[in-house]
């Protein structure tokens, strides 16, 4: 009987309530890309991350059926900061679905321009238009559609008490006439939503910002979060309850709703009512986040630290210090980071292993064809035509005042030796421990990778070096040493290969800049830098979303600027997402099926040199 009246309420009164539009729902999801495109075109910072925002209470002029059902608490807010653009997961604020386009569309023009400040969200929201509207007119159109639209759904003046009637009036104003508006009236309740402006980024920070590196376990690059709902939280750190206080006047089968607080242990996914957490994270506003000090006996997570020296790889030499770049200061910062190479202590000689030396086999006579076939010699004293690229570099370098009168500018095909260098970078970051299928780990692909890469690439008689990279904050970048440009690909080589293993964080920028400098020093006409990985740019310290992100690309653009060819390769299959940004629309290839890594990778770096 209950569970039959709660059908026909929801049915009947909480349908009735709603001020949407179900039929015209579009979801953010299929308008990422449209939105993302936009707001970078029209001059959005390219490192910010379009993401879903979360509901958060909103004390707005509800009318009584939605009183009566209880809705209308919630609103998902778009708003932005220097991280990410926030926009609802969903809009069906209008009655078609071309005006809830559209909407998304405007709010990403909108972001482009600046972000609010809390103190003059009603000015800076009408300036902002004015601006959009200013410098892109064929936006004006939209504009005014959506104003119409939005015009509509608003409140009756007439039904208003005289405060909210002067709020609701300059709303409608400073809509139909951006800028005309200099003073917000104030009332005892907020005014319905603007859909077409930007709100202020909440205060309170998001639970992802209040995890500590230094004294929280971070998440792992390949948990098991599922993509059905990626929206931020707000959250807060309050004191572990000892479950001894408080009174409850109710017996425990008349309570029919989830209490504020939920406790979810940070520090292990073991808790016996981790199925409903996710449920119950829907119906939060504010996560609350405690450290608990009680020891779990089941399992146990701790940050990881370097191991003794007795037990950890052996150093070779003191280390280079390198720069690295702060986005937000728009500055480089001398010898920040520390990448120290390291030798495995405990890499024994070893053969090819037996599943590999079938496609081994196979992949060396391919190439020993590519080796004997004529190759363009680039960046020649003298040549049958013109090398353009040499041409356009030396162009480059002459504007700048740095050209030399003995430059290279043609190119010639000739049979024989391939002038050609590559130096491959491999993450060995802690989340390549994670598992693919029932039988191989990330690590495991990638070992496989580079094992038929090097049995290739001899083959051709190019010159190559591997190296692996993990991190773990600034001064301790460790670049595992696995081949060098001098050293013969033999049993030595393999046996480093073979005692790879999952290391720490993935501090790209500062083993990109390293790498660059080994690669710069090959007497070689092409260098092509190869950076293998499964993940974003992170670690412990401050190097997290944003900042990896624009370190990396700095490096990057570093490296291309000094005439090398960088081109990541990955099995991420978000990497879309931030990738470009990091390495530009040609400057990656993603590897949908993380198996066929080993298969693809040789045959990649011939399509690029052949």
């Amino acid at each position: 009987m209950e569970e039959l009246v709660g059908k026909l309420w929801d049915r009947l009164i909480t349908h009735a309530a709603r001020a949407t539009y179900p039929e015209a729902t579009v979801t953010l999801a299929e308008m990422a890309k449209p939105v993302g495109v936009l707001f970078r075109a029209l001059g959005g910072e390219h490192g910010l991350r379009v993401e879903a925002t979360s509901a958060s209470r909103y004390r707005q002029q509800r009318n009584w059926l939605q009183r009566l059902a209880g809705s209308g608490k919630r609103v998902e807010l778009p708003w932005r900061n220097e991280q990410a653009l926030r926009l609802p997961a969903q809009l069906a604020v209008f009655p078609t679905r071309e005006l809830n386009r559209e909407l998304y569309l405007w709010l990403s023009a909108l972001a482009a321009e600046a972000k609010l400040t809390r103190d003059d969200w009603f000015v800076q929201n009408q300036w902002l238009t004015r601006r959009v509207l200013q410098r892109y007119p064929g936006l004006t159109a939209r504009y005014h559609r959506l104003v119409q639209a939005q015009l509509a759904i608003r409140p009756e003046l007439e039904k208003l008490p005289a405060d909210e009637a002067a709020q609701e009036r300059a709303i409608r104003s400073a809509l139909q006439q951006p800028g005309q508006v200099n003073e917000f009236p104030l009332a005892q309740r907020l005014p319905q939503p603007v859909w077409l402006w930007l709100y202020p980024a909440p205060q309170a920070q998001s639970v992802s910002q209040m995890a500590t590196p230094d004294s929280l376990p971070t998440h792992a690059e390949g948990d098991s979060t599922t993509a059905k709902d990626k929206r931020r939280r707000q959250g807060e750190r309050v004191d572990m309850p000892d479950g001894r206080r408080g009174l409850l006047f109710y017996r425990f089968e008349t309570l029919l709703s989830w209490a504020d607080y939920v406790k979810v242990d940070r520090c292990t996914d073991d808790e016996e009512d981790m199925d409903n957490a996710q449920q119950v994270l829907d119906d939060l506003d504010t996560v609350s986040i405690a450290r608990d000090t009680r020891a779990n006996a089941k399992r146990l997570r701790f940050d990881l630290d370097l191991p003794g020296a007795a037990n950890d790889d052996i150093p070779l030499g003191d280390g280079m210090l390198l720069p690295e770049w702060h986005y937000q200061r728009q500055q480089m910062q001398a010898d920040f980071c520390r990448v120290q190479p390291m030798l495995a202590a405990d890499a024994t000689a070893c053969a090819l292993p037996a599943h590999l030396r079938r496609p081994a086999q196979r992949l060396r006579a391919q190439f020993e064809a590519l080796a004997l076939s004529p190759t363009w010699h680039r960046a020649q004293m003298d040549g049958s035509e013109v090398d353009i690229d040499a041409y356009l570099q030396h162009l480059t370098q002459q504007l700048r005042g740095d050209a030399t009168g003995d430059a290279g500018l043609y190119r010639e095909l000739r049979r024989g030796k391939r002038d050609m260098a590559c130096l491959v970078l491999a993450d060995l970051s802690l989340s390549t421990d994670s598992w693919i299928n029932n039988e191989m780990r990330v690590i495991d692909v990638i070992r496989d990778a580079l094992y038929l890469f090097a049995e290739t690439l001899s083959a051709t008689g190019d010159q190559f070096a591997i190296y692996g990279f993990s991190s773990l904050k600034r001064q301790q970048v460790r670049l595992n040493w696995l081949k060098g440009f001098k050293e013969s690909y033999n049993a030595r080589v393999r046996g480093r290969l073979a005692a790879i293993k999952p290391g720490y964080y993935t501090r790209m920028g500062a083993a990109i800049r390293y790498a660059s400098k080994v690669l710069l020093r090959q007497a070689a006409s092409q260098r092509l830098l190869l950076i293998l990985t499964d993940g974003k740019p992170n670690d412990l310290d401050q190097y997290e979303g944003r900042y990896g992100a624009e370190d990396t690309r700095r490096a990057i653009l570093e490296a291309r600027q000094q005439g090398l060819r960088p081109l990541c390769v990955t099995i991420d299959d978000e990497a879309g997402t931030y990738l470009p940004h990091l390495f530009g629309s040609n400057g990656f290839v993603v590897i949908r099926q993380p198996s066929e890594l080993p298969r693809r990778l040789p045959l990649l770096y011939a399509q690029l040199t052949g």
